[in-house]
Formats: structure tokens, C-alpha cells, sequence
């Protein structure tokens, strides 16, 4: 009786894992479109947040977009470690493994506000930068799309996408091992889809979207038998729409129009004259 109750558990305990990380991503999401309802169109890099607001955001963005995709390595280590369980052997919990992988991606929530700092800066300092944003967008995509093509890509990717392999090779018993083994997966993704997520700032950061279609990518890369394939299609896609950007600049979505321009500029001007028409500024 023992042994079909242990049996009957592991089931429920990975659908319980599963059925977390599924509701994590989906909480996410939520904030994530909620936030960008509600927010002021700012063009800056930092869209006007300071640094809690914005890493958290970002936090947010990594569960959404970071947990579904990674979900089957995350599955293949409750595996494991519910296998070593029902033999008696010493096992972690899951969440050590996800915690780490995504303590990881949450800190380079830091380099990117660091460098929307950066860019804004210079961009104020320097009008020829904030001249040129859009073209300088489109030399970003066509990096990101190069990227895709690289060797140093395909070799981080195949850690991705055999998380059984990945494991077996890695492999570190205890709490400590988890969080390497969680922090090394952390690496190998982060190597594999870093420049995806750098072109959120010319395509939107908040740009619900293009994050969808970046989940849908990277998920699609991992787990789906042409994911290769997928990846040197986005990466030829991605080259076209940066050169594309670089002669129609007005292709960026956060590239504001001249007839948006002029209604902002329109606004303007009529915010100063009711000013001006206000009892004591009348001359």
C-alpha cells in the first residue's frame, strides 16, 4: 500500500509543479499588461521608472516569459528528484532549481536599467544619439538577428534543449548542487536569448506584443523538434527588419510619426494657452 501511494503521489507532484509555474507565468502576464494599460507614454529607456519599479517590472517579465519556456527542464529536475525520493536517497525541493534559475535572469534586471540609465544620459548629452535612435535600433535587430546564426548561440541552445542531457552531465547532489545546477541552466538561456530580450528597448519594453511573440520564440527554439531551424528563420527576419528599420526608421514601433509629433505639439501649445487665459496671467 505503501509503495502505490508513493507511485500515485509523484504524479500529483509534478502536476502540482507544473500547475505553479503555469500560475506564476499567468500572474505575470497579468501585471505586465495591466502596467502597460496604465502607463504614461514616456520615450525615455527607462519609460520614467525609477529602479525598484523597473527591475520589478523586469522581475516580472523574466516569470512570465522565462518559466513556460524553461518548464520542461524544470519538469525533468522534479523528476529526478522525486525518483530519488521513492529510493530513499536524499532529494530537493524543485523550487531550489527554479529559484536560482530565476534569481539569475531577475539580476540582469540590474544591467538592464543600468544601461536604460546609460542611454538616456548620453541621449541628453548628445543629440545625435536621440537623432538617430530608430537607425541605431535597427543595427540592435540586425546584431540580435546575426546572433541567432552563431555558433556560441547553437551550442547554448542544445543545452536548452535537452534537459535530460543537460542534467545527467551537470549533475550536483544537495542544496548547493541545485542552485549551481539552477545557475548554470540560468547561463546556458541567458546565452541563448540575451540579445531577445535587448531588443525590447527599441521595439518596447512594455510592448505586450512583441513579449509574446519573444515566449513564443524562445518556447518554440527549445521544445519544438525545428527549433534550430526557427531560430536562423527569426534571426534572417530579424536582419531584414533592422535594415528595414535603418531606411524607414517610422517601422520601429516606439518611433513616434510627425503627425504624432504635431498632435503632442498640439497639445502643447493648447495646455500654454489656457495658461495664458487663466485669471492672473492676463497682461
Amino acid at each position: 500500500m505503501a509503495e502505490v501511494a508513493a507511485t500515485s503521489r509523484v504524479p500529483s507532484d509534478r502536476a502540482f509543479i507544473l500547475a505553479s509555474l503555469i500560475a506564476l507565468a499567468a500572474a505575470a502576464w497579468g501585471l505586465l499588461i495591466w502596467q502597460s494599460a496604465v502607463m504614461d507614454a514616456d520615450m525615455s529607456l527607462t519609460m520614467g521608472m525609477g529602479a525598484p519599479l523597473f527591475i520589478a517590472l523586469w522581475v516580472a517579465m523574466m516569470v512570465a516569459i522565462m518559466y513556460p519556456t524553461a518548464a520542461p527542464m524544470i519538469m525533468a529536475f522534479a523528476r529526478i528528484h522525486n525518483d530519488r525520493r521513492e529510493r530513499g536517497q536524499a532529494f530537493v525541493p524543485t523550487w531550489v532549481f527554479a529559484g536560482s534559475y530565476m534569481a539569475l535572469w531577475s539580476a540582469t534586471g540590474l544591467v538592464a536599467y543600468g544601461l536604460a540609465v546609460g542611454g538616456d544620459e548620453l541621449a541628453g548629452q548628445w543629440s545625435w544619439l536621440s537623432d538617430n535612435a530608430p537607425r541605431l535600433g535597427g543595427g540592435l535587430l540586425i546584431i540580435a538577428g546575426l546572433y541567432q546564426l552563431t555558433p556560441l548561440k547553437d551550442i547554448c541552445l542544445s543545452k536548452c534543449r535537452t534537459p535530460m542531457s543537460f542534467l545527467m552531465n551537470s549533475w550536483r547532489d544537495g542544496l548547493g548542487g541545485a542552485v549551481r545546477m539552477g545557475l548554470e541552466h540560468g547561463a546556458y538561456c541567458l546565452g541563448c536569448c540575451w540579445l531577445l530580450f535587448l531588443i525590447l528597448f527599441p521595439l518596447g519594453m512594455m510592448n505586450i506584443a512583441v513579449l509574446a511573440i519573444i515566449t513564443i520564440l524562445i518556447f518554440a527554439e527549445k521544445a519544438l523538434p525545428l527549433g534550430r531551424q526557427l531560430a536562423y528563420a527569426a534571426g534572417a527576419g530579424l536582419v531584414v527588419y533592422g535594415a528595414a528599420v535603418i531606411f524607414v526608421p517610422n517601422a520601429l514601433p516606439t518611433t513616434m510619426s510627425d503627425s504624432q509629433m504635431g498632435e503632442m505639439s498640439g497639445d502643447s501649445s493648447g495646455t500654454d494657452e489656457m495658461e495664458d487665459m487663466a485669471p492672473g496671467n492676463s497682461q
